[in-house]
């Protein structure tokens, strides 16, 4: 595809960057004082917003993506695409070791698989109990209203400590020989940042390839799974959301050392019973996803897509959810939303060439035989 070379225009160029600033910022001429919004508010009022940009930005930086998410006037889209531009920026010191997500610091935990799991259920913060009405009373929130919401909360708290970590649920099927063992990972995690995808591609590549990847797109993709295309009807065994400790190598004596923690949402959902490899006996199929933030239908949707992709791998693509090659080259959304961007780009040239065959065309067929 060609284009050509613009000349002139950054007049034109400049006053589009100004007129979008003066939009963000036109509350400031009402006879209201407007403040702008603040940082923090974003950080701590629009916490999904902010989840679901540092995800699909690929970076754990919560404070930079509420600014994204600021500068571009809430488009995830653009927000995910600055702040990875952002962290090409940046130098790579170290790579963490594997994370035991058993580890979790828990602030929700459910299985629909059973009633009682081993800890208990912890509905934690959610909506999915709440009927989804408008809450008008919102829409003219005072400082002193807000501030008690939070105070109420912390005065009403139980002071009973939760457990430091709790069992997963699937090694209580692991045990009762239901799930197939853990085995030793062989191979290095692949990097999809450094390396490019040439397909059949290891279930690494594919795994961070859906972390990272626009939460709309991979609803679509598991939904088309769910609705038909496919036959992954699974149950979720666990659903967990909390803060995994980071751990990186000390400096001196080489030993694991927490360095920090992340904000993350994981699933493990349970599949069709099928036999194993070797034919012995039948057990269940296993799905799993895991992203930065607070985002439980991107992990479930990204569960559900691992297990397509892996009965597609092993029998073949039965349908657009189990192609690896379908799936992972599309629910990327920086770069879907790049390639449908750039068709504002200037297209003289390939356009001028589609009149001069269609009129050279219309010419001969209008021509007696």
């Amino acid at each position: 595809m060609s284009y050509v070379a613009i000349k002139g225009g950054g007049r034109a160029i400049a006053g589009a960057a100004a007129v979008t600033e003066f939009l963000r910022t036109e509350e400031g001429l009402s006879e209201t004082l407007a403040e702008p919004l603040g940082i923090d508010a974003i950080l701590h009022q629009l916490r999904h917003l902010v989840d679901r940009v540092v995800s699909e930005g690929g970076v754990y930086h919560p404070k930079f993506a509420a600014l994204a998410i600021k500068q571009s006037l809430g488009d995830t889209l653009e927000a995910a695409f600055a702040l990875r531009a952002w962290r090409s920026t940046r130098p790579r010191l170290l790579a963490t070791p594997p994370l035991d997500t058993s580890r979790m610091r828990l602030i929700r935990r459910i299985s629909s698989a059973f009633k009682e799991i081993p800890g208990g259920q912890m509905l934690g913060p959610t909506p999915d109990y709440a009927l989804r009405l408008l809450r008008m009373e919102l829409m003219d929130e005072s400082p002193d209203a807000f501030r008690a919401v939070a105070r109420a909360w912390l005065d009403s708290c139980p002071e009973a400590r939760l457990p430091d970590s709790f069992p997963k649920v699937l090694d209580a099927l692991r045990a009762e020989g239901l799930l197939p063992p853990v085995t030793g990972r062989t191979q290095a995690a692949f990097d999809i940042t450094r390396e490019p995808l040439v397909f059949p591609v290891p279930r690494s590549a594919a795994l961070a390839t859906m972390a990272r990847a626009e939460t709309g797109s991979l609803l679509a993709v598991a939904y088309s799974n769910m609705r038909g295309y496919g036959d992954v009807h699974p149950t979720v065994a666990e659903l967990r959301v909390g803060y995994l400790p980071v751990m990186l190598p000390h400096p001196i004596t080489g030993e694991p050392t927490e360095v920090g923690e992340v904000l993350v949402t994981e699933c493990e959902v349970v599949a069709m019973y099928e036999a194993d490899d070797a034919g012995g006996k039948p057990m269940f199929t296993i799905g799993y996803g895991a992203c930065f933030g607070h985002n439980e239908v991107k992990a479930i949707s990204m569960a559900i897509l691992d297990r397509a992709l892996q009965k597609g791998m092993k029998d073949g693509p039965g349908n657009p959810s189990e192609d690896p090659e379908f799936v992972l080259l599309h629910v990327d959304g920086v770069d879907s939303m790049g390639f449908a961007s750039h068709y504002k780009m200037p297209h003289y040239v390939t356009f001028q060439s589609d009149l001069d065959r269609l009129r050279t065309t219309q010419q001969k067929s209008g021509e007696p035989a």
